[in-house]
């Protein structure tokens, strides 16, 4: 259910961003040393003006698509019934999906683009459905997916969408043609076995198809490769906490080239790096206890990094957007 409150060697890292032709989690690569750091001090770029449903202000956000093409992030505004658009730099955004408020769409959780189709995909939570909504027009398109509680999702390079199903415990893969699904992580019945995932949340698709997949309540962030019937802990451990072998239900989650695994550990305010093959996790950005400070943040939700490798974080319950500046110093 959706909460209430609640190292120097230059390497490439592939992000959750744009192509020419649709949204992809592979295809664009960023050049920064492997042991990157980023300024530890946010910048807010949408809301942050306490909640609200004003043009300048957020209502516990959970989702976040930043398309550099654009210059533009869209935002799941959730508890405001809405994904609005934030041009770089704007000081106030715009409805983009849910202008007649919950109405017209209900409880949006996350948002991806479809270029080839000038399209926003929407998880809309509370009506258990994934919605098409036209960028042109701002008006919706149809109805993808119906009956399932999805959470997170994204889109690969062959335009196939990936949906975290919170409730049901399981990540779906939906073809784009013909619209058929399979189950690629997890499965209808809860659990801590490594063939199970307990309230999926968000998602990372990388270029050899495998999935990342924040199993949130399991404490843990889970890697299935194509075609694995089972998967592998890559950070955390099933019990919750704020040591750095731990997560405290972790959320939003980015890989790069070399595996390393980066997640907003919810409950630890924190933004957490994971190297390949590591025991314990690095905290990059945040830690500094549960807070509104530049700082600090306050249960962090969805990740996203921009061409320029800064890194956008969905800051929940400060019902903002920060942006941490990559530190070439």
């Amino acid at each position: 259910m959706l909460e209430t409150t609640s190292i120097t060697t230059e390497i490439s890292i592939t992000t959750e961003i744009t192509t020419e032709s649709l949204e992809t989690t592979t295809n664009d690569r960023l050049v920064f040393p492997i042991n990157a750091k980023w300024k530890q001090n946010g910048v807010t770029i949408a809301g942050g003006h306490k909640n609200g449903n004003g043009l300048n202000q957020l209502n516990e956000p959970y989702g976040i698509y930043v398309d550099d093409d654009e210059r533009a992030v869209y935002i799941a505004d959730t508890m405001n019934n809405r994904v609005v658009q934030w041009k770089f730099r704007a000081t106030s955004g715009e409805i983009i999906a849910g202008e007649n408020g919950i109405d017209e769409l209900s409880a949006p959780t996350d948002v991806t683009v479809d270029k080839k189709n000038n399209s926003l995909i929407i998880c809309e939570q509370w009506r258990s459905q994934v919605v098409r909504w036209s960028r042109r027009s701002r008006r919706k398109q149809g109805i993808i997916i119906h009956d399932t509680t999805c959470f997170g999702l994204v889109m690969d390079d062959n335009g196939d969408l990936y949906v975290a199903t919170d409730n049901y415990n399981s990540v779906k893969r939906w073809r784009d043609g013909d619209g058929s699904w399979t189950i690629v992580a997890g499965g209808d019945v809860e659990g801590n076995g490594l063939d199970k995932l307990y309230a999926a949340r968000f998602l990372f698709v990388d270029q050899t198809y495998s999935i990342y997949v924040s199993d949130t309540c399991n404490n843990r962030v889970m890697k299935w490769a194509k075609d694995a019937k089972v998967g592998e802990v890559v950070a955390g451990t099933f019990i919750e906490g704020t040591d750095l072998n731990q997560l405290y239900e972790p959320a939003g989650v980015l890989v790069d080239r070399f595996n390393s695994v980066y997640v907003a550990d919810t409950g630890g305010h924190r933004i957490i790096r994971w190297s390949s093959g590591a025991t314990e996790g690095e905290i990059i950005l945040g830690g500094n206890e549960q807070g509104a400070q530049a700082n600090q943040l306050n249960y962090p939700q969805e990740i996203s990094f921009d061409r320029q490798g800064n890194l956008y974080v969905v800051d929940r319950l400060n019902h903002r957007i920060q942006k941490f500046d990559l530190d070439s110093s």
